[in-house]
């Protein structure tokens, strides 16, 4: 079991991308630069931010709530705290729609996020395509689908040892029951 997205979260996450991005972003761009602030935060702090499900597609791995907030925008009859600060997709961007507030977010998620926008804010979205590539080993190629990206295959590609993995994993397990049994 996994704990829920953290749609404010994700939504906080983006809009500081977009915020030190002018605004404006390719959204295949946000969605490796949220990938990686996931990343990072699983293997220096076993675990992530948003909670999100990773999957490999083709130009990498993606963030598959975040991804369909995206393309989709919410539900019909929801609530969406995403739709509040994130436009929809418009020639591959995304914008800021107002100034984004980041109480959800700890400073130590600010300063990754930040230190992630620092390192790779410059590149362009084909860019991060094949450092991701070449650099994160969880991501496989799908041939044109999608694999799901397990906690597990992050932590090992990041260098921890199965039974590191699996411990983490069961404290994360252990963090969704507690988050379902309080609502």
């Amino acid at each position: 079991m996994k704990p829920n997205f953290q749609e404010k979260k994700a939504t906080q996450v983006a809009a500081m991308f977009l915020k030190f991005g002018g605004g404006k972003m390719n959204y295949m761009k946000l969605i490796k630069l949220m990938y990686l602030v996931e990343r990072s935060a699983l293997l220096e702090w076993g675990r992530p931010v948003t909670y999100d499900y990773y999957v490999s597609m083709p130009h990498g791995p993606v963030l598959s709530e975040t991804l369909d907030r995206i393309n989709e925008g919410a539900a019909p009859d929801s609530d969406s705290y995403w739709v509040e600060y994130i436009s929809a997709s418009s020639d591959y961007q995304v914008s800021l729609l107002k100034a984004g507030c980041s109480e959800e977010l700890s400073e130590a998620e600010d300063e990754l996020i930040e230190r992630i926008f620092k390192e790779f804010g410059d590149w362009n979205p084909w860019e991060l395509v094949d450092y991701i590539h070449k650099n994160i080993p969880e991501w496989v190629d799908p041939k044109g689908s999608s694999i799901p990206i397990e906690y597990h295959s992050i932590f090992l590609a990041g260098g921890r040892t199965h039974r590191d993995a699996e411990l983490i994993e069961s404290e994360i397990e252990d963090l969704a029951v507690m988050s379902n049994l309080l609502g």
